[in-house]
């Protein structure tokens, strides 16, 4: 009897394993799709990041640009102003000249009459004809003879003085042309960048759309491995389950499932607290990265560790800086499972993981989600700060 309850419990544990095997087949088939598909999808998201990059980079350099042009603008309207009140002080400069030319001219005009004439109180004869003495008369012909040809000698230098104004009016005027011009060029370069800038704006809009539906996709394929890697894990849990109890002893009874079935490919490690803050990831491979993520939902880098030492009753900060110097500091040829690595990514220490034995350590990064990555080769050796932190035992 006890062999035929054995037996039978055995084509049932085959059975069910068969069902197993078929369903965890499916599942690591749809978790390459996904893979594949989450990878293409971070591949466009690298691109269109990059290329909103430019974007904003040439956004940048036009605005230095237009404001150099906009200096250029007021500093070109400043000389107009300077120049157009030159013009207009020189105007008026040559309106005065041109007035007192022709007041010396007046003045001229009435003496020569009055030479002509005899008689009259100003005429020229009865200055000369009104002296007393022959060396009276001489005198007198040479004041008036100075007289008038000071008066003429005036109003040539009048003349000069007009026709340098002038001339120095004509090189505003010339100056001015120039200006205008000189504004209007700088018009159509600012009007130029600024329609250059208003289609790298809609540029950069459009990739920012995109960069979102991308990172929605994501997130989107994200959750789907995360659930697809909790069903492979629940199906070797499962799968373990059956394999134990598949068994049985000297006297025909089933084996007992043991403890460690119920973790995916955990490692064995001394202490329980490590061993429990290591086995708590497990279950949660490829939960997606998010920022400031410390819960199952999603992790960062340092919440995760946080998170998971928490399921072993040991409080860590939840912050890279600060666990940085959490515990003790041990070489990296001592390490063991359960320490904490570090990595230089974007900063010193900038990454950390849950060492987990065999160059090996689990953690949450940005591109997997949470993983169990190599940090003897690749990326990870590569940033490996030598940091190891020990802060359970």
């Amino acid at each position: 009897m006890k062999k035929s309850f054995v037996t039978i419990a055995t084509v049932v544990v085959i059975g069910l394993s068969s069902n197993l095997v078929i369903d965890s087949v499916h599942a690591e088939t749809n978790l390459q799709e996904i893979q594949s598909d989450r990878s293409e999808v971070q591949n466009k998201l690298s691109k269109a990041e990059t290329e909103i990059t430019k974007v904003l980079t040439e956004i940048e350099e036009l605005n230095k640009k237009i404001k150099e042009v906009e200096d250029a603008l007021k500093s070109n309207q400043k000389m107009i102003d300077d120049t157009n009140a030159q013009v207009k002080s020189t105007e008026e400069e040559i309106a005065m000249l041109q007035e007192e030319i022709e007041k010396r001219y007046d003045i001229l005009s009435n003496r020569m009459v009055n030479y002509q004439k005899n008689g009259g109180n100003i005429g020229f004869l009865d200055v000369i004809f009104g002296s007393s003495s022959f060396t009276d008369f001489i005198s007198r012909v040479t004041a008036v003879n100075k007289i008038t040809t000071s008066d003429q000698d005036l109003v040539d230098q009048l003349e000069a003085d007009k026709v340098t104004i002038a001339e120095k009016l004509a090189e505003l005027s010339d100056l001015q042309t120039e200006l205008k011009g000189m504004q209007e060029t700088i018009l159509t370069q600012k009007k130029d960048n600024e329609a250059r800038k208003e289609e790298l704006t809609d540029k950069e809009q459009g990739l920012q759309a995109k960069i979102d539906e991308l990172q929605m996709e994501d997130s989107r394929l994200a959750s789907l491995q995360a659930e697809v890697n909790r069903q492979l894990a629940a199906a070797r849990v499962a799968s373990n389950t059956f394999a134990s109890t598949s068994g049985s002893d000297s006297n025909g009874s089933l084996t007992t499932l043991s403890k460690s079935s119920k973790t995916q490919n955990a490692p064995v490690v001394s202490g329980d607290a490590v061993q429990t803050a290591i086995n708590a990831g497990y279950p949660h491979l490829g939960t997606p990265y998010v920022w400031a993520g410390k819960g199952p939902g999603g992790f960062d880098c340092s919440g995760f560790v946080s998170w998971a030492y928490g399921q072993a009753g040991i409080s860590l900060p939840s912050s890279t800086g600060a666990m940085q110097s959490s515990g003790t500091k041990v070489s990296y040829s001592e390490i063991k499972p359960g320490d904490l690595v570090f990595f230089n990514t974007y900063k010193t220490n900038g990454h950390v993981g849950i060492y987990v034995g065999n160059g090996q350590f689990i953690g949450s990064q940005n591109s997997t989600g949470l993983a169990v990555a190599d940090m003897t080769s690749g990326y990870w050796k590569d940033h490996f700060s030598g940091h190891v932190r020990r802060v359970a035992k």
